[in-house]
């Protein structure tokens, strides 16, 4: 795992715990890695599972599925992230939307659920990861309030608004990159890809921004 030690550092999860510390957490939670390829299902909704997963490589996309086929992206998940943490601890819910691999990835699966069960009193990491897992529960909490928050805007136009204008604030910049493409953001957004293109040029047109694939300006 030591190829992967600089992300694991950066992943929230591991926050506070030292180096060397790290390989231990791995062992005392059974740490499995496997290999996904693009398209490839990480989890699937209806699953019950007893894992969380952290991303080491590649991408994937937490997305729901209606009995049609329409598709609806809820998160993307990056490098370092954590996904399927809620699920894992959650004592038997099944999960109600799929993970897939959008490029080929490497994911770490980690047996978080012990720790809420048979913590042994002498792991002083284990404080750690709880108070690390809470955050991130928390942190997850504020981001569906974020998507709540456009899908809840009445036209198309509100919707990117609200979401490029959330980006440029992350970013801290009036240029961004988001991570998805057209059908991604469309499919993120919950709104017609079609629509959703002409909205753009139209504020394209009217100098709100300028854009070039995935990157925006806002003027």
């Amino acid at each position: 795992m030591k190829k992967y030690l600089h992300i694991l550092k950066l992943s929230k999860l591991f926050a506070g715990i030292n180096d060397d510390k790290i390989e231990a957490v791995l062992l005392s939670l059974s740490a499995v890695k496997r290999s996904y390829r693009r398209g490839e299902y990480i989890f699937r909704a209806g699953e019950h599972i007893s894992s969380v997963a952290l991303l080491l490589e590649g991408g994937a996309h937490i997305q729901r599925e209606d009995y049609w086929g329409n598709l609806s992206i809820l998160n993307k998940v990056i490098k370092g992230d954590v996904f399927g943490e809620a699920y894992a601890v959650s004592g038997g819910c099944a999960l109600l939307n799929n993970v897939v691999a959008v490029e080929d990835s490497t994911v770490l699966f980690l047996d978080f659920y012990r720790i809420f069960t048979a913590a042994p009193s002498d792991c002083k990491f284990y404080p750690v990861l709880i108070q690390n897992f809470f955050a991130l529960l928390a942190e997850k909490n504020r981001m569906l309030a974020q998507k709540l928050g456009h899908m809840s805007q009445r036209t198309t136009r509100e919707k990117l608004l609200s979401y490029l204008s959330e980006q440029s604030i992350k970013s801290g910049s009036s240029s961004f990159a988001i991570p998805f493409n057209r059908q991604q953001l469309a499919d993120f957004l919950s709104v017609d890809r079609s629509a959703m293109s002409n909205e753009l040029c139209k504020m394209r047109d009217e100098g709100l921004l300028c854009f070039n694939r995935n990157r925006f300006i806002l003027k």
